[in-house]
This record gives C-alpha cells, sequence and structure tokens, in this order.
C-alpha cells in the first residue's frame, strides 16, 4: 500500500477518489506518524476518534464527492475550531471553546479535509521560536535537528508536515510565522494578500483567530509543496487553482538590503539557488531599497503591540469565550519571552507612536513597494526568507540571542524576521519555499514576495521555481 506520509495533498486525494486507499487509511496512516514522532510536540491536540469518525463518512459515501475528501491537515491552535478548544499555546485559554470555525478552516472542512488536530506554536503566536513553555505545550522541535527551532510561530504546523503527519495545514502569519518555519522546515508557507484589508485582503478571518493585530494577521497555508498550498488557496478563495508560470523572462527584483549579512551557509545556498534561476531564464533585477528597514522599524511594533488592546477583547466577544480577558491571559503567560512582549501591550508603550504609524508611516512603506515594483517593471522580489538557518531552542527563556558567523550576539526575534517582516507591513503575498540544505543539514528557505493581489502569480512562479530547486530531503525522524 502506497505511504499517505510520503504523498503529496494531490496524490492522497487522487487515491481516495480512485479508491486505491481508504480516507480511514489515510488518516489512521497520520495518527501513527504522529505517534511515531510525538516528541517534537508538533501537536497539542490529537483529534484521533472525531478524525476517524470523519474520515468513515467520507468513505461511506455520505458527503458524495468532495473537491478535498478524506485529505488530513493540521490546524495551529489560535484558529477557531468549534468542536476542539482553541488555546493560542497559552495557560488562559487552553480550555477556551469558540462557538464556530474559523471561515477559511470552515471551507476546507466542507471540501472534505479531515482535521488530525490542533498544531503547537510559539505562545499566543508572540515569536518565531515555537518555543512555548507552556505545561500543556512544550517546545516544538526542528525535525532535522531536535536541539534547534522549527520557526514560528507556526512551528507546530510546519514541524507535522516536515515529519510526515500530514502533507499540508494551516498556519498563521503576522511578521513571517508561516514562512520562517517553512523556510527552516524545508516546506512551503503562503501569506496571502492583506493590503489595506477589505476586498484586497484574500483571507477573511476577522475576530476568528486569536489576533495580534488585525492589520497584520492573516490565516495562510503551508505544504510540503507550492502545488500542496495552494490547493488549499484555491479552495479558501474559491477560485482555479494556481497553474505553473513560466520563469523565461520574469523579473525579480534582488534588493541588497535583504542579502547582506547573512549566515554563510544561507549565503552559499541562496545564491546557488539564484544563479540556477538566472540559468533559467529570470532576469534578476539588482536594485537595492535603501532605507526599507527602517522605514519598516517606524511601522512593526507600533502595530503589533498597540492593537492587541482591542483586538484580543474583540476575538473573545465575537468567539463567544465568557469570563477571560486580557489581563487574565496576561497574568499567566508561560514562556518569559512572551511575557516580556505583553508587559509592552498592557503599559500600552507604543500608544503614542501608534497613530502615526498606522495613518503616516504604514502608507509610506507601501508607496516604496509601489515604486519598486513599477519603476523596476517587476514580477517579484526574491530573497532569503531567514538571514540564517534554525538556531538552537532556549528552554529557559523561550527566545533569546543567536550569533551570525561567529559575530557577537544578537536577538533571535529581529534576526529571523529582518527579511520577512517589512512586506507583512506593507501587507504584500508571500511565499517562502525550499531553496537547499546547509552541509550540516538544515534546510534554507528562499521567498518570493510580489504586489498586493499577485498571489496566484507567486504561486505559479513558485511551482516552476520549486522544478528547478527541488523538494527538501526527508527528515530522518
Amino acid at each position: 500500500m502506497a505511504n499517505p506520509s510520503l504523498m503529496s495533498a494531490a496524490e492522497i486525494v487522487a487515491a481516495i477518489r480512485d479508491k486505491k486507499l481508504t480516507a480511514a487509511d489515510v488518516a489512521r496512516a497520520a495518527f501513527a506518524r504522529a505517534e511515531q514522532v510525538r516528541d517534537l510536540n508538533a501537536l497539542i491536540i490529537v483529534n484521533k476518534d472525531p478524525a476517524l469518525a470523519a474520515a468513515a463518512e467520507i468513505d461511506d459515501g455520505g458527503r458524495g464527492p468532495l473537491p478535498l475528501a478524506g485529505l488530513p491537515i493540521v490546524v495551529k491552535d489560535n484558529i477557531n475550531t468549534a468542536d476542539m478548544p482553541t488555546s493560542a499555546g497559552t495557560p488562559a485559554l487552553q480550555k477556551a471553546q469558540p462557538g464556530r470555525n474559523a471561515p477559511s478552516l470552515q471551507k476546507l472542512l466542507k471540501a472534505g479535509v479531515v482535521m488530525v488536530g490542533k498544531a503547537n506554536m510559539h505562545e499566543l503566536a508572540f515569536g518565531i521560536t515555537s518555543t512555548n513553555l507552556s505545561s500543556f505545550a512544550g517546545p516544538v522541535k526542528n525535525p532535522y535537528d531536535k536541539t534547534r527551532i522549527p520557526g514560528g510561530s507556526s512551528g507546530g504546523t510546519a514541524a507535522a508536515i516536515a515529519a510526515g503527519i500530514v502533507s499540508c495545514g494551516l498556519g498563521s502569519d503576522t511578521g513571517g510565522s508561516t514562512r520562517v518555519p517553512a523556510a527552516l522546515c524545508g516546506i512551503v508557507g503562503l501569506r496571502p494578500s492583506v493590503g489595506n484589508g477589505g476586498a484586497e485582503r484574500r483571507y477573511d478571518d476577522t475576530d476568528m483567530v486569536v489576533p495580534i493585530s488585525h492589520t497584520r494577521d492573516t490565516v495562510g497555508p503551508m505544504g510540503r509543496t507550492v502545488a500542496d498550498v495552494a490547493l488549499l488557496d484555491s479552495v479558501i478563495t474559491g477560485t482555479a487553482m494556481a497553474t505553473a508560470e513560466p520563469l523565461r523572462g520574469k523579473r525579480l527584483g534582488i534588493p541588497a538590503v535583504f542579502w547582506n549579512g547573512l549566515d554563510r551557509d544561507v549565503d552559499a545556498v541562496t545564491k546557488a539557488a539564484r544563479a540556477k534561476l538566472a540559468e533559467a531564464g529570470v532576469v534578476l533585477v539588482d536594485v537595492d531599497m535603501p532605507g526599507l528597514f527602517e522605514q519598516n522599524a517606524k511601522v512593526s511594533f507600533p502595530i503589533a503591540l498597540h492593537e492587541p488592546i482591542a483586538d484580543i477583547p474583540a476575538y473573545l466577544k465575537a468567539s463567544g469565550i465568557e469570563g477571560i480577558t486580557l489581563a487574565d491571559i496576561a497574568a499567566k503567560i508561560a514562556s518569559p519571552d512572551v511575557k516580556g512582549a505583553f508587559g509592552a501591550i498592557t503599559a500600552d508603550a507604543f500608544g503614542a507612536a501608534y497613530q502615526d504609524a498606522i495613518t503616516v508611516q504604514r502608507p509610506a512603506l507601501q508607496k516604496m513597494y509601489e515604486s519598486y515594483f513599477r519603476d523596476n517593471n517587476l514580477d517579484g522580489i526574491l530573497f532569503p526568507t531567514t538571514i540564517a538557518p534554525a538556531p538552537a531552542i532556549d528552554a529557559a527563556k523561550g527566545s533569546s540571542e543567536m550569533s551570525i558567523n561567529g559575530d557577537k550576539p544578537v536577538p533571535v526575534f529581529d534576526t529571523m524576521i529582518r527579511n520577512t517582516d517589512p512586506g507583512s507591513n506593507a501587507g504584500l503575498p508571500g511565499l517562502s519555499l525550499f531553496a537547499g540544505m546547509t552541509p550540516g543539514g538544515l534546510p534554507v528557505g528562499i521567498e518570493i514576495d510580489g504586489p498586493v493581489g499577485s498571489d496566484a502569480k507567486l504561486l505559479g512562479l513558485g511551482m516552476s521555481i520549486e522544478a528547478i530547486l527541488g523538494t527538501a530531503p526527508r527528515p530522518k525522524v
């Protein structure tokens, strides 16, 4: 029998449809694999009996033909699920039970997916290590090296996919949370367009995901391949699935700001990837974006550390979660790095800077990108997703410092989101995919960002880039 843990999402759906595998076979294989790799701490909730019942219903034909019938997925534990608690990996919400599913998830369930469980994550999504010190969660480990982080905050989803529990699943992204773990775990992560909200927002899950920032947050699909991600995206958006875009003549900007200061292994892998794309006919446009990181700094923290004050209470109310306040959540935080961030939120340390950030500085950042795309006639921007491979787990603080090429220690959080954060703040879509492996056996990711609304084109470019760069070798877990 084919091994579902080695199959793509499309292959699993086809095998079930053609009666080569039953949905129950596939679900059982996912739970067997989850048990084998339990020490990765990829899942907070294992949804075994309900998932097997859902799979049996699909096998009985009770639900008719469905586009994703029997496809197992995991769902990050900050995304609302009507039949399981949504904890966001934090003690105060461990038993919090939302009244309904988040809309993006609901569309996948209606299409026939089987929910294997809720994926572990960085506590409250406030970080990129997924070293969660809540007693019921625990630090998520990287399947390629269990002493290292998988990235975050969607680290559990990434680890579950890389380890072969599922082929795909849902994460969320505020400043890099689908793309950073995709890069560090050798998989694919999409941050869909957010723009200025409204019609520019590709996925709308307002008040149905434990929030950081309504301006910046979005659900995002993650998968082993670009096609896995595109399949989920097409169902969530109700649009035709993206198809491969020819690379010859496509123009990708390579701004020096994103390519400076890289870890030497990441530098070698991503420059080699870049050379392969140039050979395939991609036009690499070597024009910098001076002042980008400085402009981003005027936007990032003032929004992410002010908006939770209103957004978390709004989420609790909309989700029907009673008797828990923002203060309750802050008081029970288990991870020291997250406690620090919430100190700044509850004190509203960035309140005075917020209005300028949202009305002046963010539009200025967006204009920088718009003119860069327009003036250079670009299809996208190409850069290393993270400037270093996965750093070691810090089991005491959750997140601390790391060294690039033996230089003086720098903060893990700021360092690992350096390249993903600006596009997030501008509301752009971004796709991280596999670029290659370091000599030490760690995956490296490369990202393409595009203008707002270019998601399908990015996925199409991603398919063609993946055909050249390949997919990551399986981890030996």
